[in-house]
């Protein structure tokens, strides 16, 4: 098992660097990111994941443009190398550390393609650790998670069409997490939970002409979070500007809430306002205007065939297109959504996405059942 890792001082353990600390079958190490232009009429997701006691890599690229969504899913074993996710024609590669990454797709049996490269506009920031109560009946997961903002640039091609990805017009955020969350083929459920399985989560990177604000939180029931997060992050005109891996003048926020109305009969988010408070003692209220929604299946989240760490042979790859106007809003494979939204505040107007998983009840929004929604 020993890797060219072995050969750096990083162990965390007397194993080898490819052996994880935990013998949990839920551990993973996921990249993430998507991309999204200002005026919302394109948006991209692109996830890579390692399951290390699944013995399992996959990944996925999945777009929404001109009222379709088209997604490639592709997986393999495991293998011994590390540097980086590579399935079949897909690959993450890291081409400095913290700073800058290619993602390239090349040509297959689906049609989707890409070459992007990473530009990153802030420096590196790590969230709050999460962890949530096994005992609520919730989703368990234990991570570590950090972002960063940046702008893309290359190409997408897919159904013989290709769009050119400006920097200067696809912003979006780059998610690295690990640690431990559900993933892999269904293992035998034991006795079934008392309890109605409750998750209401929000997660809201976004962009604005002189900084990027970063929101996200989740809530019991009640509405009381049990975790948030809350970070003003400043921004450098190139990358060679960044002060170094994180930034000491990042500023937290003190307090963040939500007053969200939704589509009739879903619980997909129609608009409403965001809020902070800053270290100052202003309170910033933003308005927020959805324009498109990507559906997080795309890129496997609670994809019934494709979803993360499920064995698909020594090496699988698929495809698959719908019309956005044609999904079935509240299947529990279509309630994980990112939004792309407009915003605005008293400081100016941005764009970013408001990501939303929400099953279970939530008091403040009236819902009382697995997945009930308000006409």
């Amino acid at each position: 098992m020993l890797t060219a890792f072995d050969d750096y001082p990083i162990h965390q353990t007397p194993d080898p660097v490819a052996v994880p600390a935990t013998t949990d079958r839920h551990a993973y190490d996921r990249f993430w990111f998507n991309g999204y232009t200002d005026d919302g009429e394109l948006y991209f997701g692109v996830s890579g994941a390692v399951y290390p006691n699944l013995g399992i890599m996959d990944c996925g690229f999945s777009l929404v443009h001109d009222g379709e969504q088209h997604a490639f899913h592709a997986s393999k074993r495991l293998g011994l190398d590390r540097n980086g996710i590579e399935v079949g024609p897909f690959r993450i590669e890291i081409v400095e550390p913290m700073k800058r990454v290619r993602i390239t797709l090349d040509p297959n049996e689906t049609g989707i393609e890409c070459d992007l490269e990473w530009i990153p506009r802030t420096a590196n920031f790590q969230e709050g650790y999460q962890r949530t109560d096994r005992g609520r009946g919730g989703l368990h997961m234990e991570a570590t998670r950090f972002n960063q903002f940046g702008f893309w640039k290359g190409q997408i091609r897919y159904a013989n069409r290709t769009l050119k990805v400006d920097p200067g017009r696809v912003f979006g955020t780059k998610d690295r997490s690990w640690g431990i969350r559900p993933v892999g083929d269904p293992a035998p459920p034991g006795a079934p939970s008392s309890q109605v399985p409750q998750v209401f989560f929000l997660w809201a990177p976004l962009h604005w002409s002189d900084r990027c604000t970063h929101l996200g939180l989740f809530e019991n029931e009640f509405g009381v979070a049990w975790h948030w997060d809350g970070l003003v992050m400043p921004c450098y005109e190139n990358p060679e500007g960044l002060p170094g891996i994180e930034d000491p003048a990042a500023r937290p926020l003190l307090q963040v809430e939500h007053a969200l109305s939704f589509v009739p009969g879903t619980r997909q988010a129609a608009g409403g306002e965001l809020a902070w408070l800053h270290a100052d003692g202003h309170r910033e209220v933003v308005r927020l205007e959805p324009l498109l929604c990507f559906r997080m299946k795309g890129i496997g989240y609670s994809h019934p065939e494709w979803g993360h760490g499920r064995w698909k042979g020594e090496q699988a790859l698929g495809g698959e297109s719908w019309k956005i106007d044609e999904v079935a809003e509240n299947d529990p494979q279509n309630l994980h959504i990112q939004q792309v939204i407009r915003v605005e505040s008293d400081a100016g107007q941005g764009i970013g996405v408001l990501e939303q998983v929400h099953y279970g009840p939530h008091r403040k929004y009236g819902w009382q059942s697995f997945n009930d929604a308000l006409t």
